[in-house]
Formats: C-alpha cells, structure tokens, sequence
C-alpha cells in the first residue's frame, strides 16, 4: 500500500515521532485507514486541539493551557527543581515526594549538536533565582554528560547569587533518563541529593 502517496505520508509523519520506527509507522498508517471516519476525525481534531491549547508557562517553561501553569500557581517558590524536558516534571510529581516549582530548561548544553547556553532557558532561571525568595535549587538533569556539564555550568552561575545548588543523587544512574526510572528510585535520587 506504500504506492498510495497519502498512506506513505501518513508512515512518515509517524514515523517523525520518538520512538517509532519504520514497522510501527507503518501499522499506526494502516490502523488509521482502517479506523471509522468518526474516530479518524477525533484523532486529527485532538492534534489540533494540542497544538492550539498547549503553550509553555511563562514561569517555569513546563507545558499547560493557562498562561502560568498550576504548579506555579500554588506552590511555594523557595525551591526550584531544573529538569530538562517537561515530561521530566512529570516523571518528578509521580514520586509524590517533591513540593516545589520547577523550571524546565527545553534542552541541555550539547557543543557537538550546537546547543549553548544561550539556547536553553538558563537566563530565566538566573532571573527567577535574582528576585529573591529561592532557597534551593535542585539540579535533575539526565546524569548524562550533557546533563551533567549543564548542572555544573548552572552551579557555577548560581553559587554568586548565594543560593543552594544541589544535584539529584544515587539511584538514577548515569547515561539513563528520568522519564524511565520508577517512582521509587526517582524518590531516593531527590531525597539524597548532594550540594553542588
């Protein structure tokens, strides 16, 4: 069925998606061609409404439908954990361990694909930090190399400013993502976090 064009656009774009591959491209395009028109419709219209209703929060970058998310909205700014990715936020509020705000930085530093400081939200956070109020600022980047070298290079801007800068400890382990660990080992890393 590859030769009907708008099939093989279909494997394409899922195929764009993380973590799907050319087979499994294939079988969300085929399930799609097969599903009732009605459902196909209310596929196509969730896409849109995501694209249309999901923004970044304008405090801590993490993804909502209001202009500052409701994390923001109602907990105590003293302490600020710094994720990566907003599905790193997600995988932290599952531990139900964490009661702070976070900052979402939308990448880490990363020379070799031309990713710098200055295109991650690193000076939002030095402004977040620079208002005062902030205690502590837990580093939960991915323990990669890239999440690594950001949470030192973060360190290093924040330690002038006077605040606390601790990193998430033993039971992530190195090269692995926050979006994979259990709630349990995510809990540990938080509670044994180290001061940077």
């Amino acid at each position: 069925m590859e030769y009907i064009s708008s099939i093989a656009q279909l494997q394409n774009a899922f195929a764009k998606l993380p973590g799907v591959g050319r087979k499994t491209a294939q079988r969300y395009a085929y399930a799609v061609v097969t599903m009732p028109q009605e459902q196909a419709e209310a596929f196509a219209q969730a896409l849109l409404d995501v694209k249309k209703q999901v923004k970044f929060c304008s405090v801590c970058g993490n993804i909502t439908d209001k202009d500052v998310c409701e994390l923001c909205q109602k907990r105590k700014h003293n302490i600020i954990c710094v994720v990566k990715e907003p599905k790193d936020v997600t995988a932290i509020e599952k531990t139900q361990c964490y009661n702070g705000v976070y900052h979402v930085l939308h990448g880490t530093i990363n020379p070799m694909q031309g990713v710098g400081p200055n295109d991650i939200r690193i000076k939002e956070l030095l402004a977040r930090v620079a208002e005062g109020g902030v205690d502590e600022v837990i580093m939960a980047t991915n323990p990669d190399v890239e999440g690594d070298a950001t949470a030192m290079y973060i360190a290093k801007l924040l330690k002038p400013l006077g605040v606390k800068v601790t990193r998430i400890a033993q039971g992530v382990s190195m090269g692995s993502e926050l979006e994979y660990a259990d709630e349990v080992t995510l809990h540990r890393a938080l509670e044994d976090r180290k001061q940077l």
